[in-house]
Formats: C-alpha cells, sequence, structure tokens
C-alpha cells in the first residue's frame, strides 16, 4: 500500500532513489542507503540484523507557524516527511515499515522506537497488534528541554523509547545488565534517563549555520541504547537515518550498520560525520560476562579448590545465622534446635523462612577479620578457570 504525503518534495519520493527496489544479494554493512525505507527494507535478507533503532517521523500535526511571545519564529520541524494526510495513512505507513523491519531482524533481535506524545501510542499500538513484545518503555527526559512559549500547556519535557521483541516468549535477546550496572554505581539502571538534547559541537549546521536535520538525537542517548541491547561486531539497522547519529555512535563503539535514508542531502551530511568518528580501542568496550554467560560454578568446586574448607564457618551478613561447611559442598546449619543438611540456596532459604535464596550472596565468610559473600570466591575461581582456559 503506497502512503501519500502531502507535500512530499520531488528530491525524495517514497519509492525511488539509488536503492529502492534492488536486491541486496547480501547484507551491505556500514553503508547508507539513499531510498525509501520500506523498498530497501524488503530488498534485505530475512533475519539479518541484531539491533533496530527507529526514529520515525512523529507526524506534529503543527498548525501554521510557532512564535515565541517575542514574535521571533521557532525553528520547527515543518518538514514534508513529517506530514501526512490522516491518522490512517500515518497508522498505515507505521504498520508497514514496523512489518518490514520485523522480517529483517534476527530471532533474537530487538527494536527501539522512539516518539512523542504525537505518534508514540499510535507505534505502541501497532507494535502489539503485529506481535512485538514490549519489554520496556523508557523515558528521555531532557535536561534542557525548549519551553512551552504560548503557556497553555506543560514544558513538553521529554520523549519515550519502546523496546520490544520480535515476538513474545523471545529468549537469548542482550541485555548488557551487569555493565549497565557497574556504570551506574553497582544501581540497576533506571527506565527513565536525563539526557541533555543534542547542542553544541555536536549538532550537525550547512554553511549557513542552520540546522542540518531538525530532529536529531544526542550520541549520548543511541549509546545508551547500543551499549544496553548490542555487542561489537552486532549489526544495527536504522530505518529513518537522518543525520546519521546510529551509525557514528555504532562505528565508535565498533558496532556494524545499515542506514536507509530517503533524503539525499541528509544521507552526504551522515557520511561525513560518519568518516570523520573513529572506533574506540576494542580494550574499552570489552564487556563484563554476564551471570548467565559466565562457567558454572557449584558450591563443592570451591571446597574442592581449597578456597574454603571442610568445617569452616559460613554465617550471614550480619553473623546472626550460622552454618558449617562439609566435605561433599553441602551445608549443615541448626536451625530451632533440629539440625539441617542441604545446599547454601536451600539452607539460606531455610535460615529465613523464605521460598527461595541465593546462597552465594546470602552466605559469608570471615577473612583477615572481615566478612565476604562466598560470591568474592566464586568470581575467584571463575578468573582462574578463564585463565587456564586461554
Amino acid at each position: 500500500m503506497n502512503v501519500v504525503r502531502k507535500g512530499a518534495p520531488a528530491r525524495a519520493p517514497r519509492r525511488s532513489g539509488p536503492d529502492a527496489g534492488l536486491s541486496f544479494p547480501s547484507v551491505e554493512l556500514d553503508r547508507i542507503h539513499v531510498g525509501d525505507c520500506i523498498a530497501a527494507l524488503n530488498a534485505l535478507p530475512p533475519a539479518c540484523v541484531d539491533l533496530v533503532f527507529a526514529d520515525p517521523p512523529y507526524n506534529l500535526q503543527l498548525q501554521g507557524e510557532l512564535k515565541r511571545p517575542d514574535e521571533s519564529r521557532v525553528d520547527a520541524v515543518d518538514d514534508a516527511w513529517d506530514q501526512f494526510e490522516s491518522f490512517a495513512a500515518y497508522d498505515a505507513f507505521t504498520r508497514d515499515w514496523l512489518k518490514a523491519v520485523q522480517r529483517v531482524m534476527k530471532p533474537n533481535a530487538t527494536l527501539w522506537v522512539i516518539g512523542s506524545y504525537h505518534n508514540i501510542f499510535r507505534v505502541g499500538s501497532a507494535l502489539q497488534d503485529l506481535g512485538f513484545w514490549i519489554l520496556n518503555d523508557v523515558i528521555w527526559r531532557k535536561s534542557n528541554p525548549m519551553p512551552n512559549f504560548r503557556g497553555r500547556r506543560f514544558t513538553n519535557a521529554h520523549e519515550t523509547l519502546i523496546w520490544a521483541a520480535r515476538e513474545p516468549g523471545t529468549k537469548g535477546y542482550v541485555f548488557n545488565y551487569e555493565a549497565m550496572k557497574g556504570g551506574n554505581e553497582d544501581v540497576q539502571v533506571r527506565s527513565d534517563w536525563l539526557i541533555p538534547l543534542c547542542t553544541g559541537q555536536e549538532r550537525l549546521k550547512d554553511e549557513d549555520g542552520r540546522k542540518t536535520h531538525p530532529t536529531q538525537k544526542p550520541e549520548a542517548l543511541l549509546a545508551r541504547v547500543l551499549l544496553s541491547a548490542s555487542r561489537p561486531g552486532d549489526v544495527v539497522l536504522d530505518p529513518f537515518f537522518g543525520s546519521g547519529t546510529t551509525g557514528a555512535v555504532a562505528k565508535r563503539l565498533r558496532r556494524h550498520f545499515i542506514g536507509l535514508e530517503r533524503d539525499p542531502g541528509y544521507a552526504r551530511a551522515a557520511q561525513a560525520r560518519i568518516d570523520a568518528v573513529e572506533p574506540l580501542p576494542e580494550s574499552a568496550l570489552a564487556a563484563p560476562p554476564s551471570a548467565r554467560e559466565a562457567p558454572r560454578v557449584a558450591f563443592s568446586a570451591l571446597v574442592e579448590r581449597g578456597l574454603v574448607t571442610p568445617g569452616a564457618e559460613l554465617t550471614d551478613a550480619k553473623g546472626h545465622v550460622r552454618a558449617v561447611v562439609r566435605a561433599d559442598g553441602t551445608i549443615a546449619i541448626v536451625n530451632n534446635n533440629a539440625p539441617a543438611v542441604g545446599s547454601i540456596h536451600r539452607m539460606g532459604a531455610l535460615a529465613q523462612g523464605a521460598e527461595a535464596c541465593n546462597g552465594w550472596t546470602f552466605w559469608h565468610v570471615e577473612q583477615e577479620g572481615r566478612r565476604h559473600p562466598i560470591d568474592i570466591l566464586r568470581a575467584r575461581l571463575r578468573a582462574e578457570m578463564g585463565i587456564r582456559s586461554e
């Protein structure tokens, strides 16, 4: 179904351009394909990308010029590519590009799509109708938002990102939980991100000092998306490439990108920007293995390696609950004068009267006058195993 936009410029027709309709026998990485995004998506092989970041038109529905109190004109987004004949036309366009994106996503790939109150609820509905599985919605809270000049509404200080898997039950999708938490002072990263708008030297401008693209996203926002949901070497698709923020950040973080952009002027500016980017050294991008990826270590292995000796005493963090390590890797505690023997997890749950317990963090061992969780000993053993496996 062709979607007609009002006033679409002749230089950027919806289904023309160098790559529109071409068949890509293999995925051409680290390149901007100029042409209609849906035609280019349909030409890509199925299941070829690891991550998608989409910044589609918001369909802002602006009515006339936007002015400041002093009557000066605000440089608002009034480009033809953001204008649709109706909500029905916008919805049809949204379903078309989402279906095309869904086809090229690998089974464990995820999609990030960003929008404002003008469009994000319609996009979210289409995502669910097409079978995507929403993992999170993230609020990008702008530290320097544009004020509401007319004083008739609250300052629009945020945009929403939806993070979704290709389908319900998707397993093995990338979420670099430990790396994100470690960079956040060992606190889980929340779903509200305070990041400033793109300003200063990062903002692309033409020879006359005008913004190259009206909705250029900050690199910090894309960096957080890519660092949280992809790995070095992954293929990141951006079907609305614009000023090339996704490509610039992907190159810096040693990811590959596929950029689709219908406007040749935007594509040229994006390419020049990306050409100037230097990738970070690989040592700066090596992420710690997630707990699920780390080699499995049983508590008995710590006993066998002598990191914990049979007869040693384990306690909870405050030293109120005590248990004795047995030679077979089980532990024994006395609960209400009734001895109990079992795994570190089962005995930890018993000691707390809980359904379950992570024994690695509950039980502590005293070394050099201080209590340490036995998980530290497991980490030490994993490190030794890594060295020996090289």
